[in-house]
């Protein structure tokens, strides 16, 4: 009986119990409940200029936060992160500056929610986060200028460099051994099958 389709399918759950190890490396079970895990200004500890405090919003009402800008001719990096998420929340990000001018208005309904902003000088930006949800929740606002030259990425013992690349690694190994998994059991299956029909042919 030929052996491929096993040899295969081994090699795939090999991949897969990696993958598996490499999660629990990062994040250990023991402590997999505990707010620092999946904090994400601990993940990305050294990326941020400036980290907000909570900010407790209550149903139907906003809360604010500005921020002054430091460079210009960059772009300027900023998150919204809903600490205590649950199913159902959601807020509207609106930005603008001190002259008024608009930045945007930006939907939420996820527990993180990233993205860029280009500035061309130095400017202060005032975050008014709405909560449209029916419940309390606290959030706070990340802001980096110039992600690209953070110390997050060009330091090797950052905490991004320690939990997001493993897990990224994580993942890649994650898909090619289900999808190598699923090939040797197709395999397996279609030697069975050829097997079988030789038996019947004598």
């Amino acid at each position: 009986m030929k052996k491929r389709g096993p040899i295969i399918g081994i090699f795939g759950l090999i991949l897969v119990i990696i993958s598996l190890l490499i999660i629990v490396s990062v994040f250990p079970t023991s402590s997999i409940t505990g707010r620092d895990d999946f904090y994400i200004p601990s993940m990305f500890e050294g990326m941020f200029n400036q980290i907000s405090d909570d900010i407790q919003i209550l149903p139907g009402e906003s809360g604010y936060f500005s921020y002054s800008t430091k460079s210009s001719n960059v772009p300027l990096l900023w998150g919204v992160q809903i600490i205590d998420y649950q199913d159902g929340d959601k807020l509207s990000i609106s930005i603008s500056n001190v002259y008024g001018d608009d930045y945007g208005v930006f939907s939420q309904d996820g527990p993180i929610i990233f993205e860029m902003l280009d500035i061309t000088k130095s400017d202060t930006l005032n975050f008014e986060i709405q909560n449209h949800g029916s419940r309390i929740i606290n959030t706070l606002v990340m802001l980096s200028e110039d992600p690209d030259n953070s110390d997050a990425l060009s330091n090797t013992n950052s905490p991004f460099m320690n939990k997001i690349l493993p897990l990224a690694i994580s993942g890649i190994l994650l898909i090619i051994g289900i999808v190598t998994l699923l090939i040797g059991v197709i395999l397996s299956l279609v030697d069975w099958k050829n097997i079988q029909n030789n038996k019947r042919n004598f």
